[in-house]
């Protein structure tokens, strides 16, 4: 016997982390295409389980199988179709998308942004209504010179916005109350406040018992594009995407912004003040969000009612997650989902399938680009994302 100790193999190398040759914001954009292609793949069985055409020919699938899988093409073709045809069907439809999206652009810029700080803002709602009450009523009770009072009923709303947002970036700042819980009860805040601001007589329109406003003068609405509803709100919304995009990459303000969401107690050990970022962030955020508001009682619904923000608010969070936290990407989630919204009106009409597969649409959607490991084992050529797990918290410098 060998009085020698063997020597213990050497371990293996560390198995280098696979690398592509795509630049970061390329293999996002893969991703998020390949999402969107599962979603039709889901909402296509969804059409098909749905169709009575289907349905029937299952029952004598032994006999003419073709039938069955003849009438589940047809279904959804026609389906997507008719979803195609109401979202870039010409103009009109364009133009009926593009106004769609432009609320959500602006929402999901304010939920982008927070994202970059490290806030997760689920408050877009309750700020966007703050900014169309106070829009709303300098357009219905002021008095003033074209473009002078859109300028002011603009700005109002704005300021509405920003001041809703401020009161959350400055309680976590001073107190640090998290900004989901307070967020949350300002939406229920803004919503019963404009559910009662419409039953008093400075709101309610005269002659009127159901909570409605008077409808904005002409003079504070946003001009519309080529006899649409398409206005001007929508020029404003690409220009917010290019002043974040700034701010967030050529200001000395994003910096810090972007720093403090990337690690906050580097940043504080740095020098920086958190508390101011997250300040500065919710007032940005804020009247980003009230630019939305703005949009929509300005220039789409013209009376202020209890359901100006609809469910803007809500969406503008998808909207951000598909846009991976960044300007750009917003503002192409934004046009999606003004499309799908658009769009399924005339799915809907045309082949009567129901309105709300374009809401399933846009939730597998999110729920695919949220779990991009579960995209790249069905499509296995996809590289890897580097710090995907991170983009939306922490940032993502492309």
């Amino acid at each position: 016997m060998s009085t020698e100790t063997e020597a213990a193999p050497a371990p293996a190398p560390a198995r280098e982390p696979e690398r592509s040759g795509l630049p970061s914001w390329a293999v996002q954009g893969l991703v998020s295409l390949s999402a969107i292609v599962l979603a039709l793949v889901v909402g296509a069985i969804l059409i098909i389980v749905g169709d009575k055409q289907v349905q029937t020919a299952i029952g004598y699938f032994g006999a003419a199988p073709g039938d069955t899988f003849s009438a589940a093409a047809s279904a959804v073709g026609e389906a997507y179709k008719s979803l195609a045809a109401g979202a870039f069907g010409g103009w009109t439809p364009i133009s009926e998308s593009l106004t769609q999206a432009t609320p959500l652009i602006c929402g999901g810029l304010a939920v982008s942004l927070a994202f970059r700080t490290g806030l997760f803002n689920i408050g877009a709602q309750g700020q966007l209504i703050a900014g169309a009450i106070l829009a709303g009523y300098v357009g219905f009770a002021w008095h003033l010179p074209p473009v002078l009072h859109l300028i002011v009923a603009l700005v109002a709303g704005l300021v509405g916005g920003a001041l809703w947002g401020g009161v959350v970036g400055l309680l976590k700042a001073r107190t640090g109350a998290h900004e989901v819980i307070v967020t949350i009860m300002l939406n229920y805040v803004a919503l019963y406040l404009l559910s009662w601001l419409l039953t008093t007589s400075a709101f309610r329109r005269p002659g009127r018992t159901d909570p409605i406003s008077p409808i904005v003068d002409a003079n504070a609405q946003f001009p519309k594009f080529g006899g649409t509803r398409l206005h001007l709100g929508f020029v404003l919304a690409l220009l917010a995407a290019v002043f974040v995009w700034w701010l967030l990459n050529r200001s000395t303000i994003g910096f810090e912004l972007r720093a403090v969401g990337a690690n906050a107690d580097a940043s504080r050990t740095a020098g920086m003040s958190v508390g101011k970022a997250y300040v500065i962030a919710m007032v940005v955020a804020g009247a980003l969000a009230g630019l939305a508001g703005v949009q929509q009682v300005l220039g789409t619904d013209l009376p202020l009612t209890d359901g100006v923000a609809a469910s803007v608010g809500f969406d503008a969070i998808t909207v951000a997650l598909l846009g991976r936290g960044t300007p750009i990407g917003t503002v192409l989630a934004g046009l999606l989902f003004g499309a799908l919204n658009a769009g399924g009106l005339q799915m809907q009409l045309i082949t009567q399938t129901p309105l709300t597969l374009t809401t399933v649409l846009q939730a597998v959607i999110v729920l695919f680009v949220a779990a991009p490991a579960l995209v790249r084992s069905v499509f296995r050529f996809l590289p890897k994302e580097r710090g995907a797990g991170a983009v939306l918290a922490k940032g993502w410098n492309g």
